[in-house]
């Protein structure tokens, strides 16, 4: 069955770094694009960054631009999330999942930005 397991997540500074893999299975990994979402606590689930099939185009939600990072590895069937300059308000549970959705969301992993 699909599978997404989330994990990189923890407990950062503002202004630190964290990077989130996703690591795949159940589907065809390598034709399919994958994005990162974020829910925070007591909002919506939202898009943050997707990645085509071969990598070779990427696309951000404004509210990350400029900091954070997507990429993939199809050997591996997993994508990395590289999030930099990190801010109190990326505080949440991050998922990733294929783009178009195949399968259910994964159990996430949370990652809190505080000093």
């Amino acid at each position: 069955q699909v599978q997404y397991v989330e994990s990189g997540g923890g407990l950062v500074q503002p202004g630190g770094s964290l990077r989130l893999s996703c690591a795949a299975s159940g589907f065809a990994f390598s034709v399919n694009g994958m994005s990162w979402y974020r829910q925070a606590p007591g909002k919506e689930r939202e898009w943050v960054a997707r990645i085509t099939s071969s990598g070779g185009s990427t696309s951000y939600a404004d509210s990350v631009k400029g900091r954070f990072t997507i990429s993939r590895d199809n050997a591996k069937n997993t994508v990395y999330l590289q999030m930099n300059s990190l801010k109190p308000e990326d505080t949440a549970v991050y998922y990733c999942r294929s783009s178009p959705a195949i399968g259910s969301w994964g159990q996430g992993t949370q990652v809190t930005v505080s000093s």
